[in-house]
């Protein structure tokens, strides 16, 4: 009995002695400098929730979509968050990334101005200034909402430039309005003003097409795919926690990143955001459960106005998969 005491206890004092298994490190490329859209991967890596899932999660900031899918294409990103028409037509040409999860399934693109310019409907664009960035995601869509909203090129005036010309162009007055996301540009034009900015949503005129979600190289998902699947599950619980907690999710925001901006805008900006999650399908499931409708629709909005190949319609789900989101219980 006593031999036995002593084995058991040497094998615990074995146990004792090994190093716990090390989380995987992964790499989250966003899109763009933080803003309060990033708000539930801060959050869940503040609130443990990826290291429960075994993950060491950096988050780095990016500079653009395309360069975040040509980061995550090389593996020099484990994942990104990007606009996923842009991953589209990276990966037509050959790229090899995947959508694990479509986050943002129902466009956040505007044309956009001071709220008390009252500029609050199409119509009222005639006569006035717009601030556009050539061959950027919303310019190429662009074409379709004057389409379907019966407006012509010649009913107003534009002016060009990058992202923070085109800022300064409706801060400075030289421009009535931008093309923008509701929850981005609208929340810099208020840190720097103080002023509120109304959003002429190009959602609300039928333009329905999938914007901002998680991708992965393909060969890395095909390598890890138990990681995958961890990382989306964790991923989907940030989001479902940071919904619930919209201020207390901008603040971690600011805890990791002191000059990431104001607090109010932050919030205020991701609680824009969250509406984007879901559509009139999607309303009762979990974040990233985007339908095939959703994502073929995207697909030929892309092909006629977005500059996206037509062979892209032959097979749109080689652009995603819901192969690694954790069902509806877990």
């Amino acid at each position: 009995m006593k031999r036995w005491i002593g084995a058991v206890s040497a094998a615990l004092m074995v146990l004792a002695a090994m190093p716990a298994q090390a989380a995987d490190k992964v790499v989250l490329m966003l899109n763009w400098y933080v803003y309060g859209e990033h708000a539930p991967f801060y959050y869940g890596k503040a609130k443990g929730i990826y290291a429960a899932e075994g993950i060491e999660l950096e988050i780095q900031e990016g500079r653009g979509s395309a360069a975040t899918t040509q980061a995550v294409a090389a593996k020099t990103a484990d994942f990104g968050y990007v606009d996923v028409p842009t991953m589209m037509r990276a990966a037509i040409k050959g790229a090899p990334v995947v959508a694990t999860g479509v986050l943002l399934q129902t466009s956040p693109m505007s044309a956009m101005g001071f709220a008390d310019k009252n500029i609050r409907k199409p119509e009222d664009i005639k006569g006035k200034t717009v601030a556009i960035t050539p061959a950027d995601s919303m310019t190429q869509i662009w074409p379709l909402f004057l389409k379907k909203t019966g407006l012509k090129e010649s009913d107003f005036q534009t002016v060009a430039g990058d992202g923070q010309t085109k800022l300064n162009a409706v801060i400075n007055g030289q421009a009535d309005l931008l093309l923008g996301y509701v929850m981005d540009q609208s929340m810099k034009i208020k840190d720097a003003t103080g002023k509120d900015v109304y959003p002429i949503k190009f959602a609300d005129y039928g333009i329905n097409m999938v914007s901002s979600g998680i991708i992965a190289n393909s060969d890395y998902v095909k390598a890890n795919a138990d990681l995958v699947r961890r990382f989306m599950s964790a991923t989907t619980k940030a989001v479902e926690a940071a919904e619930k907690e919209p201020k207390a999710a901008a603040q971690s925001i600011l805890d990791a990143n002191p000059k990431g901006g104001k607090i109010d805008t932050l919030t205020q900006g991701f609680e824009l955001t969250i509406p984007l999650y879901r559509t009139a399908e999607t309303k009762s499931k979990r974040p990233f459960q985007v339908t095939d409708q959703n994502m073929t629709d995207s697909v030929n909005l892309m092909v006629e106005y977005g500059g996206l190949d037509a062979k892209a319609k032959d097979n749109p789900k080689a652009f995603y998969t819901n192969d690694y989101l954790p069902k509806s219980g877990s």
